[in-house]
């Protein structure tokens, strides 16, 4: 009979698969080394098997021990295969940039979830680095992983990731590309890679807000760089041990809206369910395409699965929210579709600027037409009104008209986004859309970027 002993031994030589559709810009052969295939569904399962059996071995986890480990999901998801497996229990620090399916498996699998702020410093004592580090000096018994340097996580890419690429490919490997985050699989595999065929090269994704690219490139390590990002698994704010920078030849930078767009593409047209991680790889490539022949033989490595990202990069409302969507917003009429119905809320000439003032503050809004008899004769601004009252503290008392500036321009309501927008400048801060049968709305320039 040809079964596993236990989940752990199923870790490891995941399929390399042609990519076809989206990279038929390249003339290589790209191959994709597709790690979802991992129990724990991820890249990671290799090194936090490794890791765990590495401080066994050395004592620092002894029998009945608490694992500990700052993650962004995927390491805590093989660290808990490990403790479950081998008896251990598991405290995983996530910090709240991570999707909410990824803090969800892990409670599945029956690790202690801690959740952290993104956007602090990491010598901050909220950041998960520090957290982590904490717990593990408060709970007795425990062994605090470390993923970043602890370098069992780079030999695990060292001794399987490496050797299986090298073998599928038959050693004729000539590009690996991919996204870098603790450092383990570039460095590890790239190590073994140059080892076999120095004239390997070897290429790191990385993302904006991140300080790998530059710091490869200059040696300089960039404040300035680091702020928050949204794409998941690469990049740092700091410099991890388990980066080796000198078997790297170079890096490519990717957007959070690239990374996020080409993960579903990678779905959509290659029917590879991957994470973010791999959309951002993806993009890389083709950024890279310069560096690819004819006959070179690229693998690209996939680290996770799809799953994590449902309510993310899978979520059109997620992706529109953050404008990585292309509008469907492109005339007046589907600005005024997503207001809520209503009429106009005007003031006439002769209210006094205390009228204008609290529809201002009821309907919280900040510009105001002005109406008499014959229709739209002005329109006030809350600057306006601040400006007036600079100047008068008794201006509220004062009749509108006496501070009226020009009406806003009227169109119909098939005027493009882009002509409505050309009207509103520091002079003129909203427009008036015929809606037909005698109602108006307006739009300022609020309602354009929301909408887009």
């Amino acid at each position: 009979m040809n079964y596993a002993h236990n989940i752990l031994e199923t870790i490891g030589n995941t399929p390399l698969v042609r990519l076809n559709e989206l990279t038929n810009e390249i003339e290589a052969l790209v191959l994709a080394k597709v790690e979802s295939f991992n129990p724990g569904n991820s890249v990671k399962d290799r090194m936090a098997i490794k890791m765990i059996e590495d401080a066994e071995t050395s004592g620092l986890l002894k029998p009945g021990g608490t694992i500990i480990e700052g993650t962004s999901g995927n390491t805590g998801m093989g660290l808990a295969l490990g403790a479950i497996v081998k008896g251990y229990r598991l405290v995983c620090v996530i910090n709240d940039k991570q999707s909410k399916e990824k803090i969800d498996i892990l409670r599945a699998v029956g690790a202690e979830v801690v959740v952290c702020p993104t956007n602090v410093e990491p010598q901050d004592p909220r950041s998960y680095y520090s957290v982590s580090k904490r717990l593990a000096e408060e709970t007795p018994n425990s062994w605090y992983v470390n993923q970043y340097d602890n370098l069992a996580n780079t030999a695990a890419h060292y001794e399987q990731t490496g050797p299986e690429i090298w073998e599928q490919t038959d050693g004729k490997i000539t590009h690996f590309v991919v996204g870098v985050g603790t450092g383990g699989t570039i460095s590890g595999v790239g190590r073994f890679l140059k080892e076999k065929n120095p004239r390997i090269k070897v290429w790191g994704i990385d993302t904006y807000g991140s300080v790998f690219k530059k710091y490869h490139e200059t040696g300089v390590f960039d404040e300035n760089e680091i702020y928050p990002y949204i794409t998941e698994g690469i990049g740092e704010d700091i410099l991890p041990k388990n980066v080796d920078f000198s078997v790297i030849d170079g890096f490519t930078k990717v957007t959070d809206k690239d990374a996020a767009i080409y993960t579903r593409k990678l779905a959509r047209q290659e029917g590879i369910f991957a994470g973010n991680s791999a959309g951002a790889a993806v993009k890389g490539l083709l950024q890279l395409k310069e560096h690819f022949k004819k006959d070179d033989i690229v693998v690209v490595l996939f680290h996770d699965h799809g799953s994590r990202y449902v309510a993310k990069m899978f979520n059109d409302d997620w992706m529109r929210d953050r404008g990585f969507l292309e509008s469907d917003i492109k005339t007046a009429a589907d600005l005024v579709s997503r207001q809520e119905e209503g009429e106009l809320i005007t003031v006439k000439t002769e209210e006094l600027v205390m009228h204008a003032v609290e529809r201002m503050k009821k309907y919280d809004i900040s510009q105001l037409p002005i109406v008499d008899s014959e229709g739209f004769v002005g329109s006030i601004d809350e600057s306006d009104l601040f400006k007036a009252w600079m100047d008068d503290k008794n201006v509220v008392d004062k009749p509108i008209k006496d501070f009226m500036q020009a009406p806003y321009p009227v169109v119909n309501e098939y005027t493009s986004i882009e002509n409505i927008s050309k009207l509103i400048n520091k002079k003129n801060k909203a427009v008036l859309i015929n809606a037909g049968n005698g109602k108006y709305r307006i739009i300022t320039k609020h309602d354009i970027i929301s909408a887009l």
